[in-house]
């Protein structure tokens, strides 16, 4: 749980970073790069423990799938609340089946 916790942490930073600048689109690219780049630091200020604490528990494969997940949940929400975006149902369809390949990683073959 610890893990989730943090990857989720972590993935917020993580999307702040790479896409809120897009609101500032007047600002200077060396300015957004640089406040990007400093927002990310914390990014993984949380990402290298959870995956450390992780990595006790999952495969690298189920990490990364987790770290999808949870991008997966939070950046529509993102996207329609910071920036803006409309979601569109073709969105959430291929969202949904990126989420079922979950399936295929965690299930025990």
């Amino acid at each position: 749980m610890r893990t989730i916790l943090l990857l989720t942490i972590s993935n917020i930073f993580m999307t702040v970073a790479w896409y809120g600048h897009l609101r500032f689109r007047s600002e200077a690219l060396w300015k957004v790069i640089v406040v990007s780049w400093g927002i990310a630091f914390f990014e993984y200020c949380f990402q290298v423990p959870a995956n450390r604490i992780g990595s006790y528990e999952f495969t690298p494969a189920q990490l990364k799938t987790i770290q999808e997940i949870i991008t997966l949940s939070i950046f529509p929400v993102f996207s329609v609340f910071y920036l803006g975006d409309r979601f569109k149902w073709n969105y959430g369809v291929g969202f949904a089946l990126i989420v079922a390949a979950a399936f295929f990683i965690f299930h025990k073959w």
